[in-house]
């Protein structure tokens, strides 16, 4: 690590000005020789660092969504070339170009304030052995020595031998239950940090081995550091505690404000826009007038957050305009209340013991009156014509046929002692 260090001390002069000038400050209010003042003097150093980083963290934000949205046509192309890895390498790049992405944006950031890092680590290094670097002269370099943050000298170790220790005015016990609660909530920053991205600002609909990656570098990264932390002085550590927090809480204003879309938080935003919107019948700023615009201009190509969030516009009789504003439209109302009845009214889905119920009744029913059919036509056609009849027909036949009765004209007339009417049929061992 000292060797690494080294490699960076072209940088320690700048760093070392910057804490000296923070030290004044806070060196007037808690006095010259305490933690405080030299703490947050480390503290205030990363804040500015951060501060200068800030477009290179929203060129980060950019690059990582292109490379979410690229995953599949990278996939497809390793596919297509995989016996090729030249043609792969070249048709990777074009996309790249095409569509103005860098794979090492993502990095920017880390890569970046890595030599403030190694810098710092550096100038530390120099404080605890008790020699003069950059702007820093011996007085501060004996003060920044005896300072202590909760009982540990910024310049120690959780590794440092007792003796090294006791020549820096403290404990060892005391250094490594200092030392040991920065590490663990480094890790835990640190993983806290990647985990809410992965779950909240990450387009769940698309699975690509870059999540995966993600996910990966979710346990990985926290346990590196925590490897790392045991050979870290306490300056160094409270300078990573303290970009971590400042990561974390830069990241959650970006999920909350700006989520990626297709994702969790960009589902949690647009239902806030909504209730905003509804409440006050307008778009109250210029960046959600934006956001609207965005969503308005996509057309079919909305995902599912954006389609619910157009739908409860219609619902509270609001459209969506191309410029980002809403307008009052009863056309919308209908058509959301038109759909919503209309999914109303669907029948509910049969299981299939039911459908097979219903299929067979209808046949049934309908061999029932063909039946029925048949023997009326067959009826109709054994009916003698109008105006036709016998002599000696009796008045019960007449009575029967005034009756609409169903006697046919082939039927023959009952004999003298035969009972009239349907005859019972005879059975068959009668001779007779």
């Amino acid at each position: 690590m000292d060797t690494i260090a080294s490699l960076f001390s072209f940088i320690t002069t700048p760093v070392s000005w910057i804490i000296v000038q923070f030290h004044k400050l806070y060196g007037a209010i808690f006095g010259p020789d305490t933690g405080w003042a030299w703490g947050l003097s480390i503290v205030s150093l990363v804040i500015l660092i951060r501060i200068c980083l800030i477009p290179l963290f929203v060129k980060q934000i950019k690059s990582t969504r292109n490379m979410q949205a690229l995953q599949p046509k990278m996939k497809a192309i390793q596919e297509r070339y995989k016996n090729d890895r030249q043609r792969q390498s070249e048709e990777m790049m074009k996309l790249y170009k095409e569509t103005g992405t860098n794979p090492l944006s993502s990095c920017l950031p880390i890569l970046a304030q890595s030599p403030f890092f190694f810098a710092l680590y550096h100038v530390l290094s120099k404080i605890a052995s008790g020699n003069e670097i950059g702007v820093l002269n011996q007085s501060l370099v004996d003060s920044a020595r005896n300072a202590h943050i909760f009982g540990a000298p910024i310049a120690s170790k959780f590794m440092d031998d007792p003796s090294k220790v006791e020549a820096l005015n403290a404990s060892l016990t005391d250094v490594r239950i200092v030392t040991a609660i920065m590490i663990i909530l480094m890790s835990a920053s640190q993983f806290y940090t990647q985990r809410q991205l992965m779950q909240k600002n990450v387009d769940l609909t698309v699975k690509t081995p870059y999540m995966q990656q993600q996910k990966m570098l979710m346990y990985i990264f926290p346990l590196i550091f925590a490897v790392m932390g045991i050979n870290f002085p306490v300056g160094v550590l409270v300078y990573w505690l303290t970009t971590n927090v400042w990561t974390m809480g830069q990241q959650m204003y970006v999920i909350n404000q700006n989520p990626t879309p297709g994702s969790k938080a960009q589902d949690q935003y647009l239902q806030r826009l909504l209730k905003s919107v509804t409440a006050h019948g307008e778009v109250r700023s210029r960046r959600k007038r934006t956001v609207v615009q965005a969503i308005v201009a996509k057309g079919a190509d909305r995902n599912d957050n954006e389609r619910r969030f157009v739908s409860g516009l219609a619902k509270a009789g609001l459209a969506a305009q191309a410029d980002g504003t809403v307008t009052k439209s009863e056309t919308a109302v209908a058509e959301a209340e038109g759909g919503a009845a209309q999914r109303r009214q669907q029948p509910k889905r049969q299981s299939k013991s039911k459908r097979q119920t219903a299929t067979a009744q209808p046949g049934a029913a309908k061999g029932s009156d063909a039946t029925g059919a048949a023997a009326k036509t067959s009826l109709e056609k054994d009916k003698p014509a109008e105006g036709r009849s016998r002599a000696g027909s009796s008045q019960g036949d007449a009575k029967q046929s005034a009756g609409g009765g169903k006697a046919t004209g082939s039927a023959r007339q009952p004999k003298s002692g035969q009972r009239k009417g349907s005859q019972r049929p005879k059975h068959p061992s009668s001779k007779k």
